[in-house]
This record gives structure tokens, C-alpha cells and sequence, in this order.
């Protein structure tokens, strides 16, 4: 855990990737043990602070997954995710793990539907589950679940009462995704002046809010930030580790040495163990993130990339493209058949990207670079009544 007590001591913003934990827990998903040990390596050699490893208390392959983590003594603290009751944190400790996560409802909702309990026994267990943990020097993580619905005062009572029981933060958890970053901002913000606790955002997306209420948590005070790769979690997902990250270096002036260019690496595998394929337009790894086909904004991207670009794609593993399609113009007609040793004139470009848009409104789509040279061929046929490829082949 070395990584996770310097940045502690320097006061940074701390990196909680829980992927292994609530990642695992989106509907349908599970990692094989062998996929979860590769994850917790690969979070590791990115610089995520704190990798949440999963649930000892369920045994079998997941305890062992989480030992085996343990056993490579990486630089990112390993935290077990428990109940609030003694015999989970024992299990957590069998693990070998340094710090605990302890969870327990604090909205009233959930205390009477769900736990069908009293605020009092709430506190109460919390409290005996959180003096074990510190009994055995483990640092402690106190979950408040459902936060954002849970009465301002409980919320501060029960922060006060898991410190002085040994808990070293709150995490406050915005399980349904509810908030919004100006309602995060003064939550957040009253709770820190009144508890004085280090907070830890646990934000859901339910409302596409995440990775906003995570940073307006930031903004208020709250020093750890919890995410997952891909945003993966249950229902719409949690605040996404890639897109936090990158908000802190290039919004926020924080750079944490996140090794972001192995984002696409590791955004990809997870993707892939969890059979939730990237889309598209996702922020900073969708495949469109550098493909440009608006004539205006590829002219701009070739002219500077800063025009349309905010970091480079070789910053987070990714390679930029100039996508041929309806709303291409001529300057990357000429770019890209550069690409194939072509170097076409103003007026070729102008009657190639003609044609290039009538095919495209027909496909309802962008081009690939074949159909592009059979355009070509079709335009010199045409223009000098060259023979096609195919036509030579059956002369000859």
C-alpha cells in the first residue's frame, strides 16, 4: 500500500477503484478469478491508489482471489468490502487485506424496508464492526449507503460516532444517483464542516451525473474519489475512473501520474471480461472520441489538433482519425489519399468528395478505405476511361 500512504501524506486527491466490487455487481457480470487478478495488477501499474478487491464473506473463489491480490504486495492499498457486523470483518482480515470497507444503510427508507431496523441498532452495529476493524489495525472505510436520501443530522451523528469508534473516512454513497453536482457541492460541503471527517464520493449515474457529482464532491472538500473502469456498476454504473482521472489533469490541474495511456488498454480488457463492449461516443476511450469527419472540424484537427481536441489520443492509448463520410470535406479527401501515395488535385478532390457524398447517403454510413479506391478507380474510368482493376484482370 505504499502508493496509497504517500499520497495520504501528500494530501492528494485518492483514486478508490472498486471495479472488482461494485463493477462485478452490474446484472450479468462476473470476472473469473484469473480476469480479477490481471485487473487488480493492471489497476496497480496504472496508479490507482486503493483497489476495493471484492467481499471475503462470500467465500470460495472470491476469498482466494482476494488472498492471491494480497500475496503481491502491490503498491495500491487492497480494501475487502464488509457488513457491518464482526464475523465479515473477520473474514476480511483472514485475507490479509489493510483496510475495510464497512457498510450499512443510513436513509430512513432503507433502515425500515430494507434492514427493518432502528437508526439506534444501525449505529450500534456500525459502531461494534468499525472498533474490531480498529482493534486490528485495519483502516477503515465507513459506508454510509443511500447518503444522499439520509437526514442531515443521522448522517453527521453517525460520521462522528465511526471516528471516535476508529474509522479513518465516510464514505458517502449517492446509491441511487439522485444528486446533482450543486446539491453535492452543499451536502458534501455542510458535512465535512460538521463532522470534520475525510469524505469519500461514491457516486451512481442513474441520471448521467456520476463522474459531475464525484468532481463537485471534489470541489467541496471530499479527498477520495470512488470509481470503476468503464464506469461499470450496478444499474447505470458509477463515476468512470477514465473520465475522473483525466478531468482532474486537464479541468481540475491535478495530475495524480495516472499512467493514462494504458486507459485504453485496460478499458478494453474489462470491457471484454465483462461482456459490456465500449460505445462509441464514451468519453475519453470511445472510438469516436478522435474520429473527425465534419469537414470544418477535420480541417481544423490537421491544421493544430488543439482546435478540436483537448489531449492528444496518444494520451490515453488511442490513435486519432479522419473519417471519410457525408460531412467530410475536401482537405481530408486529399489527406487521406495521401495515405494511399495519391496526391490529388483541387478539382480531383472536389469531384471525388461529390461522389464520396452521394455513396454515403445511399450507405447511410462512413466509408472504408476500399470502397474509397473503388470511388477512385470509378472517377478515372470515368475522367479517362482508365480501365477498372477488374477489367484489366479479365483482359489479361
Amino acid at each position: 500500500m505504499k502508493r496509497f500512504k504517500e499520497a495520504l501524506e501528500e494530501g492528494l486527491p485518492i483514486l478508490v477503484d472498486t471495479t472488482l466490487r461494485d463493477g462485478e455487481q452490474t446484472a450479468g457480470v462476473v470476472f473469473s478469478n484469473r480476469e480479477k487478478l490481471r485487473i487488480a495488477k493492471m489497476l496497480n501499474n496504472l496508479g490507482v491508489h486503493q483497489i476495493e478487491a471484492g467481499i471475503p464473506i462470500m467465500g470460495g473463489d472470491e476469498k482466494e482471489a482476494i488472498k492471491q491480490m494480497v500475496s503481491y504486495n502491490l503498491d495500491s492499498s487492497i480494501m475487502a468490502w464488509s457488513r457491518a457486523n464482526i464475523e465479515d470483518v473477520k473474514q476480511s482480515l483472514e485475507c490479509g487485506v489493510d483496510a475495510v470497507a464497512i457498510s450499512i444503510s443510513t436513509s430512513d427508507i432503507h433502515i425500515a424496508h430494507k434492514l427493518r431496523t432502528t437508526r439506534e441498532q444501525v449505529l450500534e452495529n456500525m459502531t461494534k464492526a468499525v472498533e474490531y476493524a480498529a482493534k486490528n489495525n485495519l483502516y477503515i472505510s465507513v459506508n454510509a449507503e443511500d447518503a444522499s436520501r439520509s437526514e442531515m443530522d443521522f448522517l453527521v451523528r453517525f460520521a462522528k460516532q465511526a471516528r471516535e469508534a476508529g474509522a479513518n473516512r465516510l464514505r458517502f454513497c449517492d446509491t441511487i444517483g439522485v444528486l446533482d453536482p450543486f446539491k453535492t457541492h452543499d451536502i458534501i460541503s455542510e458535512l465535512i464542516n460538521k463532522t470534520e471527517m475525510e469524505i469519500e464520493m461514491h457516486t451512481h449515474n442513474d441520471f448521467g451525473m456520476a463522474t459531475a457529482n464525484a468532481l463537485a464532491g471534489l470541489k467541496a472538500g471530499a479527498r477520495f474519489l470512488g470509481v470503476t473502469v468503464n464506469g461499470l456498476g450496478e444499474r447505470a454504473g458509477n463515476a468512470a475512473l477514465e473520465e475522473v482521472a483525466m478531468a482532474l489533469k486537464h479541468l481540475f490541474n491535478v495530475d495524480l501520474k495516472v499512467n493514462t495511456s494504458d486507459f485504453y488498454n485496460i478499458c478494453e480488457f474489462i470491457a471484454r471480461a465483462s461482456g459490456r463492449q465500449i460505445y462509441p461516443g464514451k468519453p475519453i476511450v470511445g472510438a469516436n472520441t478522435f474520429a473527425h469527419e465534419s469537414g470544418i472540424h477535420a480541417d481544423g484537427v490537421l491544421k493544430h489538433p488543439s482546435t478540436y481536441e483537448v489531449f492528444s489520443p496518444e494520451d490515453v492509448g488511442l490513435e486519432r482519425q479522419i473519417v471519410i463520410g457525408k460531412h467530410s470535406g475536401s482537405k481530408a479527401i486529399k489527406m487521406k489519399f495521401v495515405e494511399y501515395g495519391i496526391d490529388l488535385s483541387d478539382e480531383e478532390a472536389a469531384d471525388i468528395l461529390e461522389a464520396v457524398r452521394n455513396v454515403t447517403v445511399d450507405l447511410k454510413r462512413t466509408l472504408f478505405d476500399k470502397e474509397l479506391m473503388y470511388i477512385y478507380e470509378d472517377y478515372l474510368y470515368e475522367k479517362v476511361k482508365v480501365p477498372s482493376f477488374g477489367e484489366r484482370d479479365n483482359e489479361s
